[in-house]
């Protein structure tokens, strides 16, 4: 029973301990390479937030580009990209790509296309939201311990019987 408990407590505090997040910061500018492989022509591309730019077909929309902190090792870029692109004979562009590309591990979500690439290589610019102040650490609380969907009752304190007289 004590070490239901125990276990109890452990896998109840375990998804805090897990859950760290490293601190960004946004820039305005996410730098990408594309390359149009067809003419073998590559391009570095600075995306202003908000503002979509052409290579060849494509149209290439930066949403937000966050990079961690200085301090922070290793360093890590991550751009939110709206990509589109304008097939000949269509007057509607079509989504080609939409999500997070990040500049440490490229292919961990990249653009599936048979004639273009695109990458991102980092952010640039003015900071335009500054991380916020690390939060105080939670309070371990006196809720039951929860595994999966299973709660796990902690043992009632002892109840003082009553005396015969």
């Amino acid at each position: 029973m004590r070490a239901a408990v125990v276990l109890g407590v452990v896998a109840a505090l375990l998804p805090v301990a897990a859950r760290a997040t490293v601190p960004t910061q946004g820039e305005t500018i996410a730098v990408v390479r594309a390359l149009d492989k067809m003419t073998a022509r590559v391009a570095e591309l600075d995306l202003p937030i908000g503002q979509t730019v052409s290579f060849g077909a494509l149209s290439v929309t930066a949403r937000t580009c966050r990079v961690t902190l200085p301090e922070e090792t290793p360093p890590e870029s991550a751009a939110y990209l709206d990509i589109e692109e304008i097939k000949p004979g269509t007057a509607q562009p079509v989504p080609v790509f939409d999500g997070w590309m990040f500049a440490s591990s490229p292919a961990l979500s990249a653009m599936q296309d048979p004639i273009y690439d695109v990458w991102v290589i980092g952010c640039k610019g003015d900071i335009v939201n500054p991380p916020a102040p690390p939060a105080a650490p939670a309070a371990v609380s006196s809720v039951p311990a929860v595994i999966g969907s299973t709660a796990i009752p902690l043992p009632a304190p002892p109840v003082a019987k009553p005396s015969a007289p």
